[in-house]
């Protein structure tokens, strides 16, 4: 994550998975805007955006991610973080996916491709190889994600945090007000919260940075 933020977490939490079964023969949760949107807080100010734009032609979708972050002290530049992804999906099956990462100069890349053997996965600490079947990158608007192995979007190494389902809390939208969703804590290979609100769709985000701080995510 951000900066270094997802550290390991010191007390593992207990695995949990979906209780609606039905989850599992939906189709891929693609907003009907075909957008996601976000800004970034911290202390709070904006410090940067996250955006997610969703294309279907037909039955292939992409998926476009783009983060850009910038704090500040007064006109200092304390920390940079810039992200794009680019998924390709043909059905429900990710069959490309390609990411850049730049963290404070520290330059980061990742890219996956779909043969006969599955998809293949390399990256920047990760070498090349085929992820499980039902692994899912961590761009997080598929909530199907907190079930299954998570293919980092930053560098490529497969994760597997443990999740737990925190229940349904209040949530900021960037409008100034609050929306219902459920709150799940993944710790272990990662440690954050994520926040999806009652259509399944991505509400929100939460972690803590290397000084401290929380950066939060307030959907627009």
């Amino acid at each position: 994550m951000l900066w270094g933020g997802a550290a390991l977490a010191a007390a593992p939490l207990v695995s949990v998975r979906w209780a609606d079964q039905a989850l599992a023969a939906n189709p891929l949760p693609v907003p009907a805007s075909r957008l996601l949107a976000f800004r970034l807080i911290r202390h709070g100010s904006d410090i940067g955006s996250h955006t997610i734009r969703f294309d279907e032609q037909g039955d292939v979708l992409t998926v476009r991610v783009e983060v850009d972050v910038l704090v500040k002290f007064g006109p200092i530049p304390l920390a940079r973080y810039s992200h794009r992804s680019t998924e390709v999906w043909q059905g429900r099956t990710l069959n490309e996916i390609s990411a850049t990462t730049d963290k404070n100069g520290t330059k980061l890349s990742m890219s996956g491709h779909r043969s006969a053997e599955g998809l293949a996965v390399s990256g920047t600490n990760a070498a090349r190889y085929i992820a499980p079947e039902d692994a899912l990158p961590t761009s997080y608007w598929n909530p199907r994600l907190l079930n299954v192995p998570m293919i980092g979007t930053q560098d490529g190494m497969l994760v597997r945090p443990l999740v737990k389902n925190l229940g349904t809390v209040p949530v900021p939208v960037a409008s100034g007000g609050q929306i219902p969703a459920t709150r799940y804590g993944l710790r272990g290979d990662l440690d954050l919260d994520l926040f999806y609100d009652e259509t399944r769709t991505w509400a929100g985000m939460e972690f803590s940075v290397v000084d401290g701080s929380t950066i939060q995510y307030a959907r627009v």
